[in-house]
């Protein structure tokens, strides 16, 4: 007999073999590729909605803040009589104005010649009697009404914004203006408005005029310079407020949010890196596949095992047909036709395998558990988060709250808007919270807020800020609702995290008990 040519042979064996391996290889690349997208996206949208909320929110506070300041100006403008004469009057009006908030770095009044008639602080009265001829005076001379400048580089090289009002005679004629300039370069009540920054993840605000020039910045050696080459600032004063993401004048990606101050015209953005709002879900994947490559191996050796079985009725049948002479044959063959239906239920139990996989992976993507009503953590997300917390040696506060009368709520409005006011709630809270912290619903109208690293006086005074946006925001058809806040503080090795839940408990109870829509801390 012949023997048969060697080399290498494609078999049946080999062919599936390979074919079911490429199949569940590809499957795993596509799982695990899809899941990233997903996260990566909602990570994304998550951002730009929170840098928008925020940049908006900043927007709105400068704004009261500049109208404040005018109105500020406005009355020291009534209280000149009408005259720029009395120059003893005239200074102690600008000492009055300069003392009575921290709102300016300096206050004047000049008249409509532009010549300095008083001037606080006292180092500056040099200059009194002095003709005034920068960009923001000649502004206040022109335009004669309220007035926020544009910014401007002074002759001592800082970098001020002046707000005046002008003063009118009581027959009409043009006086002059008060003024009170802020110096961007310098500490004022405006670096203080936008330091306080509670995010720890990389992102920063800053604010920029109509000449792109930047008043406000992390880095403080960029205030007073002007962006070139930034896609966000190129529409910036094209919109009102919106989101985008780019890559800015430095070739960092980012993502964010901006918002403008209608009174200045001033742009406020919020933004961060999008490498740092992605790592989570490379994170995610991660873990995603340190699961499944164990199941993936055990699947490799069943695949092996099922190629066998798959072959082994196959090389019957070849054998048979080199054996048709045989008087078994038809016996071997028959016999080997029942293999063919264990052939299809193998391949239907590798597909199911396949599928229990897929379901492996969507089940860790569920993990995280919401609460469906809110959309904040539930309770298992919260024992997960302290098990992380103490596993870390991690201190942390937490601030336990519920809503004040929601049975009447629910009982006079029904339990539709009761829903509505504890949705509401949830979203009150996220405004008031930073990257990182945990927002839980724990009860009916229960809520919890876990700070992690925060100290017991930054709890109070997110706390406190929560109660006070609750009761001045309305909820139809409800109205105003209130809330009763209790704080604790666990120390990373002192304290077991259930007496910390359980202390803030208690200080909430107290807070129930002295009257209710108030915050409570625990002293233990």
């Amino acid at each position: 007999m012949p023997h048969a040519k060697k080399g290498l042979r494609l078999d049946l064996r080999t062919l599936i073999l390979l074919l079911s391996t490429l199949t569940a290889v590809v499957m795993l690349l596509t799982s695990y590729f899809a899941s990233y997208r997903v996260q990566r996206q909602l990570l994304i949208d998550h951002s730009l909605e929170s840098n928008l909320v925020y940049a908006a929110k900043l927007a709105s506070i400068t704004e009261l803040f500049l109208e404040g300041a005018l109105k500020q100006l406005a009355f020291s403008a009534d209280t000149s009589g009408g005259t720029l004469d009395d120059a003893a009057r005239l200074q102690r009006e600008s000492e009055r104005l300069l003392a009575q908030s921290n709102a300016f770095n300096s206050t004047f009044f000049v008249d409509s010649e532009g010549v300095l008639r008083a001037i606080s602080p006292a180092p500056l009265r040099t200059m009194l009697g002095q003709h005034l001829e920068t960009p923001g005076s000649l502004e206040a001379l022109r335009e004669r009404r309220a007035l926020i400048s544009t910014p401007f580089i002074s002759k001592a090289n800082n970098l001020v914004v002046v707000a005046s009002q002008p003063i009118f005679a009581k027959d009409g004629r043009y006086l002059g203006y008060v003024g009170g300039s802020l110096y961007l370069r310098q500490h004022n009540i405006f670096n203080s408005l936008l330091g306080e920054h509670f995010y720890q993840d990389g992102s920063y605000l800053y604010v920029v005029d109509h000449n792109r020039r930047l008043l406000y910045h992390p880095d403080a050696e960029r205030v007073g310079t002007v962006v070139n080459d930034n896609p966000l600032i190129n529409q910036l004063h094209q919109k009102r407020s919106g989101t985008q993401q780019f890559t800015n004048s430095l070739g960092k990606e980012m993502i964010a949010g901006f918002a403008t101050v209608p009174i200045s015209g001033w742009g406020i953005v919020a933004q961060q890196p999008l490498a740092q709002t992605v790592q989570p879900s490379q994170r995610l994947i991660l873990n995603v596949v340190g699961i499944s490559v164990p199941l993936a191996l055990l699947g490799g050796l069943a695949l092996w095992w099922l190629a066998l079985t798959i072959t082994r009725p196959l090389w019957q049948l070849a054998a048979g047909a080199r054996s048709l002479d045989k008087a078994d044959t038809h016996e071997r063959i028959h016999a080997v036709r029942a293999w063919y239906f264990e052939a299809a239920e193998l391949k239907r139990a590798l597909l199911f395998g396949l599928n229990l996989l897929q379901e492996r992976i969507g089940r860790l993507n569920r993990d995280v558990q919401t609460d469906p009503l809110t959309g904040l953590g539930n309770r298992r997300h919260l024992d997960l988060s302290l098990s992380l917390l103490q596993a870390d040696h991690r201190s942390f506060c937490v601030i336990v709250l519920d809503i004040d009368h929601f049975k009447r709520i629910n009982d006079q409005h029904g339990h539709d808007i009761g829903d509505q006011v504890l949705r509401s709630l949830a979203e009150l809270m996220r405004t008031c919270c930073r990257e990182g912290d945990v927002l839980c619903r724990i009860g009916g109208e229960e809520f919890l807020m876990l700070l992690p690293g925060a100290s017991l006086d930054v709890a109070i005074n997110v706390a406190e800020r929560l109660r006070r946006i609750v009761a001045e925001t309305p909820i139809a058809p409800v109205g105003t609702v209130t809330i009763s806040l209790g704080v604790a503080h666990c120390a990373s090795d002192e304290q077991d995290p259930a007496l910390a839940l359980n202390q803030a408990d208690r200080a909430l109870y107290v807070a129930k008990r002295s009257g209710r829509n108030r915050v409570e801390a625990s002293q233990a």
